[in-house]
């Protein structure tokens, strides 16, 4: 997790993103808020015993999403770490060297750095696992397409891990009209039994049933969101674990006030739900609760 130094809104980002809305308070107060809510989230986590890596964000040069880190780069147990095409040219300064090496240094393995950023060249983009939704254990990936999740980079990474592709288009009302959900993982969440989905939001009935029978024979149970609960980010999801291999799922306290009774005792069966309070950063940011985590898979030498 990257604790912000200079968050607010990125005018870049808010071209194709729903989620981003302006605010009339200073500079100063909103990156005192938005750190605020981070320290209370990070709080929330380790409470669970939940270990996190707190990175703090560099004053200079600013970079107002860089709480985000999933959009840059992930990892993976066999040792990959993979740095992401990003649409947005402010966000491309996230990419911090020295952040790969401070894991190297904590005794994470990484055998192999993919950079994918030559993507960028030709206009194409995948920001990383919020482009992507991956189901690590049946080796699957859910991409939406949209401005910043295009088809060649999302074939090449898949075919770099051998996951298979379950692609898609969702949309959402914006501007008058209906455009691409920026991210896959604002509309879905993938956890170890438990699928919660934005049916609704992928326009192609085919495409639709596609998404519903892999995510079933991938022995999830499927848990349906509306469109008003995607809009307070219920979609917007990740499961975690302890140091004691208790599982969570981590949302925001928006996503969790939107879920009905039904709803939480399903995702209650299986995890226990951890939910920061984060307004400014979803409002600003356009991200919630899972875009603040970037999960390390790596394996440890010592």
């Amino acid at each position: 997790m990257v604790r912000p130094a200079q968050f607010g809104f990125n005018a870049e980002t808010a071209e194709n993103n729903f989620y981003q809305k302006q605010d009339g308070r200073s500079a100063s107060e909103i990156s005192a808020l938005a750190r605020r809510e981070f320290d209370g989230f990070v709080a929330l986590l380790k409470d669970q015993r939940v270990e996190v890596i707190v990175v703090e964000d560099t004053d200079s040069p600013a970079k107002p999403d860089a709480v985000f880190p999933n959009n840059w780069f992930s990892t993976h147990p066999d040792g990959k770490l993979i740095l992401y095409p990003m649409f947005s040219p402010v966000r491309r300064l996230e990419r911090r060297k020295d952040i790969v090496e401070r894991l190297i240094h904590s005794g994470f393995e990484v055998n192999e750095i993919i950079d994918l950023s030559f993507f960028e060249e030709s206009g194409q983009y995948l920001e990383g696992t919020g482009s992507m939704v991956m189901d690590h254990k049946a080796r699957i990936i859910y991409a939406g397409y949209s401005p910043r999740t295009h088809p060649v980079p999302l074939d090449y990474l898949a075919k770099l891990l051998g996951y298979r592709v379950v692609a898609f288009g969702a949309v959402q009302e914006m501007d008058g009209g209906l455009s691409p959900i920026y991210h896959t993982n604002v509309m879905m969440h993938v956890g170890t039994d438990l699928a919660v989905v934005c049916l609704e939001s992928i326009a192609k009935a085919s495409e639709r049933r596609r998404v519903q029978e892999s995510l079933t024979q991938s022995g999830k149970k499927v848990i349906p969101i509306t469109l008003k609960q995607k809009n307070s980010f219920a979609g917007n999801m990740l499961e975690v674990a302890n140091d004691g291999g208790e599982r969570f799922t981590v949302m925001s306290q928006a996503a969790f006030d939107s879920l009905g009774v039904g709803q939480i005792q399903q995702i209650e069966k299986h995890t226990t739900i951890i939910s920061p309070s984060i307004p400014t950063i979803e409002k600003l940011g356009g991200g919630s609760a899972r875009c603040m985590l970037a999960e390390i898979f790596l394996g440890k030498s010592f």
